[in-house]
């Protein structure tokens, strides 16, 4: 445990800005799992939806520092690789 002052608010901020962190990435989690159910049913309307929420949410944690910027990129174009697949079929 720290004794200065400050640093006991650091480990009080720091562990505030973890739990946000997490949440925001278990919700990143989510809507891939929710694109990637979208796209093994064929035809399903909500695809083009889930593909876009997924994106926003990955573009809004890595504007917000939670993700690494390429790491959004790199999801972001693998996810529409999928998207574009499974339209093709």
């Amino acid at each position: 445990m720290p004794n200065i002052k400050s640093a006991e608010k650091r480990v009080r901020t720091s562990e505030k800005a973890r739990r946000r962190n997490v949440k925001k990435k278990t919700q990143i989690k989510s809507l891939r799992k929710g694109f990637v159910s979208a796209l093994a049913t064929p035809e399903d309307p909500k695809t083009p939806e889930a593909y876009r929420a997924f994106c926003s949410a990955l573009d809004k944690a890595a504007k917000q520092g939670i993700v690494p910027k390429n790491t959004a990129i790199r999801k972001k174009a693998r996810a529409a690789a999928a998207l574009r697949k499974a339209t093709a079929q």
